[in-house]
């Protein structure tokens, strides 16, 4: 434990910003499993759909600070090439 007071709320905000961001990276996770499922099935309404929501959700994660944008870019442009692929 820290010995002086600012630190003692760091180590708070710490916290918080932790489970702040890990709940944004779950998300991010749920929602490239269920483009990936919709581009598995071949439906590709559904993954044109939730490949769009998915992006702005990396988009937002970027706005937060819980990725870098490069990493969106990279991960959003994959699942828009695998989209595109569907026939």
């Amino acid at each position: 434990m820290p010995n002086i007071k600012s630190a003692a709320k760091r180590v708070k905000t710490a916290a918080k910003a932790n489970l702040r961001n890990r709940s944004v990276r779950s998300e991010l996770l749920t929602y490239r499993r269920k483009v990936e499922e919709a581009i598995a099935s071949g439906d590709k309404a559904a993954a044109t759909a939730l490949a769009s929501v998915y992006a702005s959700k990396l988009d937002k994660a970027v706005k937060k600070g819980v990725i870098k944008h490069n990493t969106a870019d990279r991960k959003k442009s994959r699942s828009t090439l695998a989209v595109a692929k569907l026939a």
